[in-house]
Formats: structure tokens, C-alpha cells, sequence
């Protein structure tokens, strides 16, 4: 069975509305084939067209051959002891990296949905469309895009104020039955909060599964994109984008 397909025959997990979990996989195949159905174009080939190629723009789902040569290849890191504020960081009775471990969790289900998992760094996995997992950009890819959705860039705009606004207003908030913590989204964005904060209340945006993160803050008309291959565990905040965040937050 097809990724659309079988998302559509599967049944809630709880009643609609009364909780929420983060598609870490799903995802993809949710946006994919809206993009399809109404622009006849894969995912892939509709960014590429209609928002890197205009905005020039370092940023694929699903890298082409003749660029493939230009990524970096992706490894494991291991953590620093503290947060970079000299305190060290308290873990979650049950982190997410626990609950993947679980293969009987929503967490594991989750992002385990492609079953057996590729190797990220394979071309075959990079040359995929798979908006939820595989995008590849530089930051500065990152940062413009983002830009673009709060105000002109090469005089180019993504966003109308009114998507602005259904971008960054709250649809779900609390515990998160996926990533084991409380978190706080929009439609299709990462709201500012605990489990990732971003520059203030307004911002609006996403971590990346080890460490990446891009978000915009309409208020200081920041946009901020950062890209690692050197991987940690976690999927939310993590130390390096953050020391990022109050960096960029203390000049302000």
C-alpha cells in the first residue's frame, strides 16, 4: 500500500481534538499529495519551481543529482555535559530517545513509519520527497525561506497576512503523545515554548531531529536558520541552535 493510502485507511489514534502528537513521518505524505492533487506537481518539484528557484534558494526535497555532490554527510555527535549556561540540563522522566526505544510506542510508531529506517546519508534517501524528514538546505537557504514568509525578499513574498496569522496561531497545545513533552503548533509550525523556544512569543518555525532549526519572529522581522550534520539525540531544543536563539535575542 502507497504512503497516501495507507495514512488514509488508518484510524485515529484518540478522538479528534482531545489530544495531539507530532507526525514525524506522516507528514510527508499528508503534504505531498495535497501539493499533487492540486497542483499536479510532486512536492519536490513544486518547491523547487515555485519558491528555491524564484528566491534562489540552497533548499530540496529530494536533491537532484547534479547537486548531490555538494552535502555534507551526516554523523552522530555526542552531547555537551551542560545547556552552555554552565547548568547542566534535567531530563524528562521519559525522554523521547526512551520512548523510541519502546516498539510498542506511539513514539517509535511514529517515527519508525518508514520500516526499515534509511541511511540518511544513502542518495537514494537524500533524492526522495519526504517534506517531513529529508529536506536539505544551507541555513542561508533556511533563513530566506523564512524570511519570505514574513516579509518581501528580492521582492518575492510567501505569505499573505492572513496566512501569517493561521501560521502562528495556536491549533494544539500541551503534553505531546509523540515527543513526551508539552508542545504548542500551529498549522504546520512549531509555536514558541518550552520544549523549543524560539526568539519571543510570536516566532514561528521548527526544530530538526539532531539539532537544526529555522523559524521567523514577525515583530524584530527575523528570520534564522541553522544546519548541522554532526547529529545529537533529540528532536526539540537543542543546546547549539539555542545558544544561537540568545545570542540573537540579547542584541535586540
Amino acid at each position: 500500500m502507497s504512503g497516501p493510502r495507507a495514512v488514509a485507511a488508518q484510524r485515529p489514534q484518540w478522538q479528534p481534538g482531545t489530544e495531539h502528537g507530532y507526525h514525524a513521518q506522516t507528514y510527508s505524505w499528508l503534504v505531498g499529495e495535497l501539493v499533487r492533487r492540486v497542483s499536479g506537481r510532486t512536492v519536490g518539484r513544486w518547491v523547487a519551481e515555485e519558491i528555491a528557484r524564484p528566491l534562489g534558494l540552497d533548499f530540496w526535497f529530494g536533491i537532484p543529482a547534479d547537486e548531490a555532490h555538494r552535502v555534507g554527510r551526516i554523523g552522530q555527535v555526542e552531547p555537551p555535559a551542560g545547556d552552555g549556561t554552565g547548568a547542566l540540563r534535567m531530563r524528562p522522566k521519559r525522554s523521547v530517545v526512551d520512548a523510541y526505544r519502546d516498539p510498542e510506542s506511539l513514539t517509535r510508531k511514529a517515527f519508525g513509519a518508514i520500516d526499515p529506517f534509511p541511511d540518511e546519508n544513502d542518495p537514494g534517501y537524500r533524492a526522495a520527497e519526504l517534506p517531513a524528514s529529508n529536506g536539505i538546505a544551507t541555513a542561508r537557504g533556511l533563513a530566506r525561506i523564512y524570511a519570505a514568509m514574513i516579509g518581501p525578499v528580492d521582492g518575492h513574498r510567501l505569505f499573505a497576512p492572513a496566512t501569517l496569522t493561521l501560521a502562528r496561531t495556536e491549533e494544539s497545545a500541551g503534553p505531546d503523545r509523540v515527543l513526551v513533552v508539552s508542545t504548542r503548533f500551529g498549522l504546520g509550525y512549531m509555536l514558541h515554548g518550552p520544549a523549543s523556544p524560539l526568539l519571543s512569543p510570536g516566532s514561528f518555525g521548527h526544530p530538526g531531529r539532531g539539532g537544526s532549526l529555522g523559524f521567523a519572529d514577525p515583530e524584530s522581522g527575523i528570520a534564522l536558520g541553522y544546519v548541522t550534520n554532526g547529529l545529537q539525540k533529540g528532536v526539540t531544543a537543542d543546546p547549539r541552535a539555542q545558544a544561537l536563539v540568545r545570542a540573537v535575542r540579547s542584541v535586540l
